[in-house]
This record gives C-alpha cells, structure tokens and sequence, in this order.
C-alpha cells in the first residue's frame, strides 16, 4: 500500500547507525523485535528517542508468540517492543485472522500476540486483517507494514500533520464493532479504519 508522492527506503537493521529522518512525514515500520537490551545498539536506541520525541509514526509488529506484547514468549522477550511502550508517535500491530465488518466479525488470529493488561500497550495497540489465504503473507510483521501504509496515506491528505497527530488519528478511529467479543485486552482501540481516519477534512 503506498501513498501518494511517498518514497520507500529500505532500512538495514544489522548496520548499528543512527536513524536518519527525511524531510516530511517519515513512516518507519518495525517488523521485527530485538532479544538484547535496546541501550547497546545504536539504531534502536534511536528509534526509541524518536518515538519518544514523535519524530516519526513507528508502526512495531506485536509479534507472534500468542502472548501479550510485554510477556516472555519462548524464554525471550522483545526488549524493542518493552521500550516502545509508552512513546507517543508508536503504534503496535496484531493481526486478525481477517478484515472484520460488522456483520462477520473478526478474532484475533491465533498466533498474534495481543495488547495484554497495561494500559499504555492498549492505547497504542491496533490491528487489522492479514488474510494469509489470499495473500500468502502471515505474521504481524505483515500487520504492521499495513498500518505503515495507513499512515503514510494519511501523511499525503494531512500534510501537516505532526507524525503523532497521524498516531492519534489511526488510534482514534478504530472500530470495535468489527470484532468479536471486543475488549482492550486483547485488540486494544480496535481494528484500524482507513476510510474513518481520512473523513475528516483536517485533524489536530
């Protein structure tokens, strides 16, 4: 999904450098996590700065261990996602086992790791469908590269928007009706809408 007028930039997350922002609304997709503190690699740190700052809108994979985003899953524990919690211009991402509507609800799917008891995981939890059926493509790293492309959308009708104006707008907007037995726990705000978040004319 890509927006209009956006550029793509493939990161190397193995070269430990700085994050550099480009002029503009920069969208930085985090499908990954990281199984070592964050403070001893450069580039995570300054991803966690920057989310810290809403320098930028980081959409970060929940992962895939069917646990909550702070839970030890296999003995590991994602120390990027830990450090995240909080930081205002990031968004974590589930996936559900479909697009959900309100007439055939979506679930979470099975391998997802969902938003958990802590509040500030939910407020900055969504999720949307990834239909490994028809796309072959599974995983919240997917998830999460959607809500990127969400973001970035945003970023080309809302071009002045702050990164954490564009993270609110997609938190704000998320349906509840589109999924079954909703509750923050497990979908945080929801299922992301595209079409809610673009309705308005502008957003503060």
């Amino acid at each position: 999904m890509v927006a209009p007028g956006a550029n793509i930039t493939e990161l190397d997350y193995s070269e430990q450098v700085p994050l550099t922002l480009k002029q503009g609304l920069n969208v930085i997709n985090l499908s990954y996590g990281l199984e070592e503190p964050v403070s001893g690699y450069r580039l995570e740190q300054s991803i966690v700065d920057a989310a810290r700052a809403g320098a930028a809108v980081f959409t970060k994979a929940a992962g895939n261990g069917s646990v909550a985003v702070d839970t030890i899953a296999d003995g590991d524990i994602d120390f990027l996602a830990l450090d995240l919690i909080g930081k205002q211009s990031a968004i974590f991402v589930g996936a559900l086992e479909r697009n959900g509507t309100p007439e055939n609800k979506a679930k979470l799917a099975s391998y997802s790791n969902y938003a958990g008891s802590d509040s500030e995981v939910q407020n900055h939890f969504l999720t949307v469908g990834v239909e490994s059926d028809k796309t072959g493509l599974t995983g919240t790293s997917v998830a999460a590269s959607v809500v990127a492309g969400y973001a970035a959308i945003l970023g080309s009708k809302f071009t002045s928007a702050t990164p954490t104006q564009i993270t609110n707008q997609l938190l704000d907007t998320a349906r509840t009706d589109t999924l079954v037995n909703y509750d923050a726990a497990t979908y945080g705000r929801g299922e992301a809408s595209l079409s809610r978040a673009l309705a308005p004319v502008s957003i503060r």
